[in-house]
């Protein structure tokens, strides 16, 4: 996600740097971006000059020490800690100004918020996969974020180009709360045995979605799918209609995560 985030800044013009602490995964989203932006020329939507144009404008770092910015997008591992632990680490090394969006899928903002100095400053701003491609963006207000901050976000996604909707803080914002059950009701037809994967797949692109919801889990990774799944079942205290599929924990605790492995529901290999 990080990776097509950035992508989609520098396209508008916009000084990226993009951090990870893997070098190879930088290595892999630099090779992915040219990828993206070679089809994009072929497809005649950007010019060969404004690929090279974008790509020059995104620097990639293992250097926490160079992010020090106006706006910090953080699209890390889905896990409370790790996102607030990030945050304090990013407060310390920027001014009282800079803000801290989060591109959480699921955790409230304001539990990410809490102990981050100058919470009112933390907001949320979430990408959909693939993050160049599609419209929307999610920009959610904590309980502490700042009316003026959240409608810079909003402005700033329109200056982007996609396509800003405003909510307020909740498990799953709007779009994961209502399509955690594309995944979770077509898991159980598969444990069941009612249907494969496939004709489960087939059954809802035939309806109009543009991917079938074990295609989608591949795509978006079936630990992150599942990880979100988790976060939500705990936040709605373990209402039974959130409950994580025991077929997708396998996946995940097998290694199968999608096309990122090469194996998920389907076979990429």
């Amino acid at each position: 996600m990080g990776m097509g985030i950035a992508q989609v800044f520098a396209q508008a013009n916009f000084e990226v740097v993009l951090f990870d602490l893997n070098v190879v995964q930088l290595e892999k989203a630099k090779a992915e971006t040219e990828k993206n932006l070679t089809g994009a020329v072929a497809k005649n939507k950007i010019s060969e000059a404004d690929k090279k144009a974008t790509l020059s404008r995104i620097t990639f770092s293992t250097d926490i020490n160079s992010l020090k910015a106006d706006l910090i997008i953080e699209a890390i591992v889905e896990k409370l800690e790790a996102k607030r632990d990030l945050f304090i680490k990013l407060a310390e090394l920027n001014s009282a100004e800079t803000i801290l969006a989060t591109n959480t899928s699921s955790i409230p903002v304001t539990r990410i918020a809490k102990d981050v100095p100058n919470a009112q400053r933390v907001v949320g701003m979430h990408f959909f996969n693939p993050a160049h491609l599609m419209k929307l963006v999610e920009v959610i207000t904590g309980a502490e974020t700042s009316v003026e901050v959240a409608e810079t976000i909003k402005q700033l996604t329109i200056a982007i180009g996609k396509t800003p909707i405003m909510c307020s803080d909740s498990p799953g914002f709007i779009v994961n709360r209502v399509a955690r059950h594309y995944y979770v009701e077509s898991l159980k037809v598969l444990e069941e045995k009612i249907a494969t994967n496939e004709t489960v797949d087939a059954l809802m692109e035939s309806a109009g979605f543009k991917m079938g919801p074990f295609k989608l889990m591949d795509h978006v990774g079936n630990d992150i799918n599942f990880a979100v799944t988790s976060s939500l079942f705990e936040s709605f205290h373990h209402d039974a209609k959130f409950r994580p599929s025991r077929l997708q924990q396998q996946k995940v605790d097998a290694g199968h995560l999608g096309k990122k492995t090469g194996k998920g529901f389907y076979n990429y290999n």
